[in-house]
């Protein structure tokens, strides 16, 4: 297993999250169901770098070597476009949508449940895609998701993408669990122990679990519940409640919380799995046969960038192939460019499973859910309000 995690990163992440925005309550500007978002004029051509570009990022994305001089894809940035990159690190994706709408950003490296946030609040402009020089190296399957475009628009450049895994301790389970029943069932072993990732769009872990084990609810989409839908996932998780040891947001304290034994199974991301096999946890992590949600990211461009000229350039840059690469293992995720496999580790895309088509449908991106089902149900589905104050409740 590659380490793609240095001990200096904890160090960056612990700085991140006392420095992070704290408004993580906010959803204003959440899509209700809008036939289309507010037009904002697509840029048509690459001009003069501005010299500097502001970004908000999830940590490990824009490393300058500050962290591990081995890890450093923004200083050659630096010199190659003369575009100072000051990055703001978000430990959440509300916080994330809470920093863009400041305007003081140029663009976020947005997951699926902050995408929509941002496009139908006004705070991110489409992308022109043939200013994109590395775009038709992007693997297909991540262009014009529901997370990322609006009919037929992209509103970014994918990033890279990962799984939702069932994270477990080999030595509390004595064969390697295939359900998520483990985190759901309150007779199962891992009840009192068991780690969630605290995020209303967790409901649909609930759902997913749901979608395969109660199919008289019809439940097709996991992020288009209708009422009857959506109770059952409340209900759901609310049972789970006295079965939770810990809800995380920052992935060192479920690290930790592993490590010490007080977290015997849950959601959780493979950078952790990888971190905490570097510290010698007996942890190891599974796909369970009912799938998994994910994240897919994408690098918006805000429509109050004061730097659109060097955040494209960014784009451009953090999409080809050897910068793909470096963050992909530094990160520990899938890189949305296949062609960054010629630049990898041997094994490494094999582990992540990198342009494997089947393997991407069998994950439910996270997309900010919205009152328009899309289908026959019209607007009766609960948006990410709902979500947001159902997520309340639960938790107590």
């Amino acid at each position: 297993m590659i380490n793609v995690r240095s001990v200096r990163l904890v160090r960056t992440v612990l700085t991140a999250v006392l420095t992070a925005a704290a408004a993580v309550a906010c959803s204003g500007g959440d899509p209700k169901g809008e036939a289309a978002p507010p037009a904002i004029p697509v840029q048509q051509e690459i001009g003069r770098g501005e010299g500097r570009l502001n970004l908000v990022v999830w940590a490990g994305y824009a490393e300058n070597g500050s962290n591990d001089r081995s890890a450093d894809w923004v200083t050659p940035f630096q010199r190659a476009t003369g575009c100072r990159v000051d990055a703001k690190i978000a430990d959440t994706s509300d916080s994330m949508v809470a920093l863009m709408k400041t305007g003081r950003y140029d663009g976020v490296s947005a997951s699926g449940d902050a995408s929509l946030r941002l496009i139908y609040g006004g705070d991110v402009a489409p992308v022109n895609t043939g200013l994109l020089a590395n775009y038709g190296d992007i693997a297909g399957y991540l262009k014009n998701q529901p997370y990322n475009s609006v009919k037929g628009q992209m509103y970014g450049a994918p990033h890279g993408y990962g799984a939702n895994l069932l994270m477990y301790r080999t030595d509390k389970f004595a064969q390697p669990p295939t359900s998520w029943n483990v985190v759901w069932d309150p007779r199962s072993p891992a009840a009192g122990h068991v780690a969630a990732y605290d995020s209303p769009i967790y409901i649909a872990d609930a759902a997913l679990y749901l979608k395969a084990h109660r199919p008289d609810l019809g439940i097709e989409d996991v992020y288009a519940l209708d009422q009857k839908q959506f109770d059952a996932a409340v209900d759901l998780l609310k049972k789970q409640r006295p079965s939770i040891n810990q809800y995380w947001h920052n992935y060192l304290d479920e690290v930790q919380s592993f490590k010490s034994g007080d977290n015997h199974a849950g959601t959780s991301w493979q950078v952790i799995a990888n971190l905490a096999k570097d510290q010698k946890v007996p942890v190891d992590t599974t796909i369970p046969t009912e799938g998994a949600t994910g994240w897919s990211d994408t690098w918006m461009i805000s429509s109050k960038a004061q730097h659109p000229n060097c955040m494209y350039r960014w784009m451009n840059w953090v999409t080809s192939a050897r910068v793909q690469a470096q963050v992909a293992q530094w990160f520990g995720e899938a890189p949305a460019n296949p062609k960054a496999c010629r630049f990898t580790a041997p094994g490494f895309c094999k582990n992540f499973q990198v342009g494997d088509a089947a393997f991407y449908r069998r994950i439910a991106f996270w997309r900010t859910p919205v009152a328009d089902c899309g289908d026959d149900r019209g607007a009766s589905c609960v948006d990410y309000d709902g979500w947001a104050r159902a997520w309340t409740q639960i938790k107590g």
